[in-house]
C-alpha cells in the first residue's frame, strides 16, 4: 500500500516537472519569435491587417457602399402591412321618440382591421436618379479615403522599421566605439604599470570610457523606444522586441516627370477633391429636380371587421382594394428654392477652389521632396566615402597608439571622427529613403512588396 502511494506521488511529481517543461518551451519559443527578425514585408503586413485606422476607414468604406442601392435613392416602392384590434364595454342609456327609455349594461363593441398599403413615387424631377449617383460616389469617396489611410500606414511603417534600422546600426556603431575606448583604457593601465604611461592618461582614458558607455546607453534606449513605435503602428504587443534587416534599398531612379503624371491619376487627395467636386454638382442637380412636381401612385387591400349591439347594424365587415395616383408640385416656399440653387453653386466654386488648391499644394510637396531626394542621393555618396576614410584613419591610429607613437587626444580624435561618420551615414540614408517614401507617397505608387 505504501508502496503504490510513493509510486503515485513520483508519478505526480513526474507530471508537474513535465508540465514545467512544456511551459517553458512554450515560453522560449515566443521568445525566440519575438526576438527574430522583422522583414519591411511583415512589418505593413501586419499592420494592414492589425492597424485600428484601417478596420475604422473599412468599416466606413462598408457603410457607404451599404447605401449605395436603389431602395436609398428611392426607386423602389413601399409596402406597409397594419393591423389594428380593439373593443369597448360602456352602460348606454337610449331615449326614444316616444318618450320610452331604455338602459344596457356592460355593452361590449369590437372592431378589427388589417390590411396592406404600396406607395411609389414614380417621379420626382429625377432626384432619384441624382441621389442614386450621389450615392455611388460617395462609396468611391470611401475607397480613395481607405487608399490613402492604407497609404499612409505603409508609409508610418516604413519610417518607423528604419527609424529602428537606423537606431540599431548606431547601437552596433556605439559598442564599436565602445571596445576601442576599452582598449585604449587597458593599454593605458598596462603602461602604467610597467612605469612607461602616466595616472592622467589613465583618467582620461576612464572618462572617455565611461562617456562613450552612456552613449551606448542612451542609442539603446532610443533603439528600444523605435521599436515601441514601430509596435504601435502594426498595433500589437508594445513589448516585443526584434531585430530588422541590415540594409536600405533606396530607389535612385526616380523621374520628376513621371511622378508628377502619377500624382495627378493616383494621388488619394487629388481623387478626393475631384469626387467631392462632382459631388457639389449632383447636389445642384438635384436641388433643382424641387422644382418638378412629384408624382406617386399608391394601392392597398383593407380589411374591416366590427360589431356594435347597440347600433343600428350590429355587425359589419368589409373588404377590398384600394388605389389613387397623387402629384404635388412646390408653387412657392418663401423663396428657398432660389436660395438653395444659389448655395449649390457656390458650394460648386469652392470644391473647384479645393481641387486647384489640393493641385497646386501636392505640387509643391512634390518639388521639395523631388530636390531633398536629389540632394539626400548626393549627400548619401559623400557620406559613404567619409565612412570609409574615417574607418582606414582609426585603424591607422589605433595601431599607431598601439605603438606610442601618437598621444591619446589623437586617437580620441579619430574615434569620435569615425562615430560621426557613422552617424552623418545611417542619418543621410535615412533622410534618402524618407524622400523617396514621400515622393512615392505624393504620386500615389507607395507599394512595397
Amino acid at each position: 500500500m505504501n508502496l503504490m502511494k510513493t509510486q503515485n506521488k513520483q508519478h505526480m511529481k513526474f507530471k508537474k516537472i513535465l508540465f514545467s517543461l512544456l511551459l517553458m518551451l512554450i515560453f522560449l519559443a515566443q521568445e525566440s519569435i519575438a526576438q527574430g527578425k522583422l522583414t519591411l514585408q511583415e512589418a505593413i503586413a501586419a499592420a494592414l491587417q492589425n492597424n485600428f485606422d484601417i478596420k475604422l476607414v473599412n468599416n466606413d468604406l462598408q457603410i457607404a457602399k451599404n447605401n449605395a442601392n436603389p431602395g436609398n435613392a428611392g426607386f423602389l416602392p413601399s409596402l406597409d402591412g397594419t393591423f389594428t384590434e380593439g373593443g369597448s364595454r360602456q352602460n348606454t342609456t337610449r331615449t326614444q321618440s316616444t318618450g320610452a327609455e331604455q338602459t344596457i349594461n356592460g355593452v361590449r363593441n369590437t372592431n378589427m382591421s388589417y390590411g396592406v398599403a404600396l406607395d411609389w413615387t414614380i417621379f420626382d424631377g429625377l432626384q432619384m436618379f441624382t441621389n442614386y449617383e450621389r450615392l455611388k460616389e460617395l462609396q468611391k469617396l470611401g475607397e480613395v479615403t481607405s487608399k490613402a489611410t492604407i497609404l499612409t500606414t505603409i508609409s508610418n511603417v516604413v519610417n518607423a522599421y528604419y527609424t529602428v534600422l537606423k537606431q540599431q546600426e548606431l547601437v552596433i556603431a556605439r559598442d564599436s566605439a565602445l571596445d576601442v575606448s576599452q582598449l585604449r583604457l587597458r593599454i593605458a593601465n598596462n603602461k602604467l604599470a610597467i612605469g612607461r604611461g602616466s595616472k592622467l592618461d589613465v583618467l582620461t582614458a576612464t572618462v572617455d570610457y565611461n562617456t562613450d558607455t552612456t552613449a551606448y546607453l542612451q542609442e539603446k534606449n532610443l533603439l528600444k523606444n523605435s521599436m515601441v513605435s514601430l509596435n504601435q503602428v502594426m498595433a500589437r504587443d508594445l513589448n516585443l522586441e526584434f531585430t530588422v534587416e541590415e540594409k536600405i534599398d533606396i530607389d535612385t531612379q526616380l523621374n520628376y516627370a513621371t511622378l508628377a503624371g502619377q500624382m495627378e491619376q493616383l494621388n488619394p487627395d487629388l481623387q478626393n477633391a475631384f469626387i467631392s467636386k462632382k459631388i457639389a454638382e449632383l447636389e445642384l442637380k438635384s436641388v433643382k429636380g424641387q422644382r418638378y412636381p412629384v408624382v406617386a401612385v399608391n394601392g392597398g387591400y383593407e380589411y374591416q371587421r366590427s360589431a356594435s349591439p347597440t347600433g343600428f347594424n350590429t355587425r359589419q365587415k368589409a373588404n377590398g382594394l384600394t388605389y389613387g395616383l397623387t402629384a404635388s408640385l412646390n408653387l412657392f416656399n418663401g423663396f428657398l428654392q432660389r436660395q438653395n440653387e444659389r448655395n449649390a453653386k457656390v458650394m460648386i466654386n469652392s470644391s473647384e477652389l479645393t481641387l486647384e488648391k489640393t493641385r497646386q499644394d501636392l505640387q509643391a510637396q512634390l518639388i521639395s521632396a523631388y530636390k531633398n531626394y536629389t540632394t539626400n542621393l548626393d549627400l548619401l555618396k559623400i557620406e559613404n566615402n567619409n565612412v570609409d576614410v574615417a574607418k582606414q584613419s582609426l585603424d591607422i591610429t589605433l595601431e599607431k597608439y598601439r605603438l606610442g607613437s601618437i598621444a591619446p587626444l589623437e586617437l580620441r580624435e579619430a574615434q569620435r571622427n569615425s562615430i560621426d561618420a557613422v552617424a552623418r551615414f545611417l542619418e543621410a540614408q535615412y533622410q534618402a529613403k524618407l524622400t523617396e517614401i514621400i515622393l512615392k507617397e505624393i504620386s500615389g505608387t507607395l507599394n512595397v512588396q
